[in-house]
């Protein structure tokens, strides 16, 4: 059941329900190094990891209009980074997601396609999700249907508990359009992702 209140009143209420938990666990909340951590905690749920689940904090979008004689490719941002939450145990999944789209209509600042992917990202996530995301919101803002989203992320919770792999790595693709159609541009641009997909360099 969603509960519909303001970011502040969102604050408060998680605020005292973390202070429960710390009872819970039977750690004194009235410490001096403790004491603060429920209002820091529900802060930083609201304002940034999962601010992302706020449309009011969308990011602004700049636009060019396409002119094909100027392009002879697709555009590609490689190694965005990327960190999130998983959904089922609330704890980190980080890495990077390479970004490429075909531009129909009109092209987009480089840089709003990092802030799209890290909007998407500020919420309790699934990295199938996210990356489908990623890839069902610019086809739309760029009125393309040429997109494709690689995300390589490795999850805390494969990290941190159960197996503990510290070693693994998760790898999701969405290819729309001619990325999903043509051979050719499929294996480019998976290639392009791999080429950079070495363990040592993610996240």
């Amino acid at each position: 059941m969603k509960i519909l209140v303001s970011n502040e009143e969102k604050i408060s209420l998680i605020e005292e329900k973390f202070r429960d938990i710390l009872d819970i666990l039977g750690l004194d909340s009235s410490l001096p190094t403790i004491k603060d951590t429920p209002a820091r905690v529900a802060k930083m749920y609201v304002k940034e990891l999962f601010s992302g689940l706020d449309p009011e904090n969308y990011p602004s979008l700049s636009f060019t209009d396409f002119s094909p004689p100027e392009y002879s490719s697709y555009v590609l941002v490689k190694n965005i980074s990327i960190q999130s939450y998983c959904e089922h145990h609330f704890v980190p999944m980080v890495g990077h997601s390479h970004i490429a789209y075909l531009p129909q209509k009109k092209v987009i600042g480089l840089s709003k396609l990092n802030r799209i992917a890290d909007y998407f990202a500020k919420r309790p996530q699934l990295q199938e999700r996210l990356t489908a995301q990623i890839a069902e919101n610019l086809c739309e803002v760029l009125e393309t249907e040429d997109v494709a989203v690689y995300t390589i992320m490795s999850h805390f919770c494969v990290q941190m508990r159960g197996i503990k792999d510290k070693d693994s790595f998760t790898h999701s693709y969405v290819l729309l359009g001619k990325f999903k159609d043509d051979p050719e541009l499929r294996r480019e641009f998976i290639g392009n992702g791999n080429a950079n997909a070495n363990v040592h360099e993610f996240p």
